[in-house]
């Protein structure tokens, strides 16, 4: 079995890879992990460090060859909004809940979650299922090869900040 210490970001090799391993967003967060690639032949992939892959990245296997990580298709929510300003308006609720989004000019793409689409919704926004691959966008923490940022771990615990809107305080300013 050939085994994976290393790796490049998408656009540094040229050379074709000799085979593909697709992943959805929340499997592409890996260091140590027997991988099943597409021919259906299996690699180790053996890292020092944790490492976030994009779509497009490879793998290097120990004889040299490459292997690229294709984001797979994931269903999920196209969320359109009226206009810019207004799909900065949702962006922000969104990011108020700390959902991983792909933000993009005239759209956001997030996971499904029908309480998310109804209050999406409820702001104006319009919500269709899509079925594609997710690249959300990685948080202001978050370096390529690193993991220890705040945007690295489970949000399913407390930080100490409420999840509310922070403009209106309840009193009149002067």
């Amino acid at each position: 079995m050939q085994h994976i210490h290393s790796y490049r970001p998408a656009g540094e090799i040229s050379d074709p890879p000799i085979d593909t391993v697709s992943l959805p967003h929340d499997l592409r967060h890996l260091r140590r992990k027997l991988l099943h690639l597409s021919n259906g032949d299996m690699v180790m992939l053996d890292l020092k460090e944790a490492v976030l892959f994009h779509h497009g990245d490879r793998l290097v296997l120990d004889n040299g060859d490459t292997v690229e990580v294709q984001a797979a298709p994931e269903k999920l929510f196209e969320v359109r909004a009226r206009d810019t300003l207004h799909l900065i308006e949702l962006a922000w609720h969104l990011g108020n809940r700390h959902l991983s989004a792909q933000i993009e000019e005239g759209r956001i793409v997030i996971l499904r979650d029908h309480v998310i689409r109804s209050m999406l919704q409820g702001l104006g926004a319009n919500v269709f299922d899509i079925e594609e691959p997710f690249q959300p966008a990685r948080g202001a923490y978050h370096s390529h090869g690193s993991h220890g940022g705040h945007d690295d771990h489970n949000h399913g615990h407390d930080h100490g900040h409420d999840h509310h809107d922070h403009g209106h305080h309840g009193h009149k300013h002067d």
